[in-house]
């Protein structure tokens, strides 16, 4: 079984929860929408060192960046899961809101730095002329842990 870190973070710290468990985890669940009608799909990510800003990329031709260019909506969903029944008491779930666009070449750099270093395996794609660089500026976090207990954190 993986340990989980956002688990073992001190609880009295959620943003503290909030940065260990997005450290660990390598897939986000992206929701965007279109007229009202919702759409997920996974991706990977990064974070910036002060958790106001995530980072993923995307082909210019998918449904979820011609959703973020007619509406720029969007949230991310992280957990911890096991798979195991457990889960249902000692899971951690955050979902971040905010808005994403797309990283001006310009200003991308040390961000897509950040990313490649977390996710290598996707050099090739990040750097194709159709791939996309966005950062969804993260404007609160929700966090879920043991079943019921919510805590919205706001991202200044």
């Amino acid at each position: 079984m993986r340990k989980n870190a956002a688990r073992s973070a001190d609880p009295a710290d959620p943003l503290n929860v909030v940065r260990q468990l997005l450290s660990s985890q390598q897939v986000a669940v992206l929701a965007t929408h279109n007229q009202g009608q919702p759409y997920g799909t996974l991706v990977g990510f990064s974070i910036s060192p002060d958790l106001k800003f995530i980072f993923f990329a995307t082909s210019r031709s998918t449904r979820k960046f011609a959703n973020i260019m007619a509406d720029d909506r969007t949230a991310m969903t992280f957990d911890d899961r096991t798979h195991a029944a457990a889960d249902f008491y000692d899971a951690v779930g955050v979902t971040a809101c905010g808005r994403s666009t797309e990283v001006s070449k310009s200003r991308r750099s040390a961000d897509l730095r950040r990313f490649l270093a977390k996710h290598p395996h996707l050099h090739e794609f990040v750097m194709s002329p159709n791939c996309a660089f966005l950062r969804l500026r993260v404007e609160k976090y929700v966090m879920v842990r043991r079943f019921q207990d919510v805590v919205e954190l706001w991202v200044s």
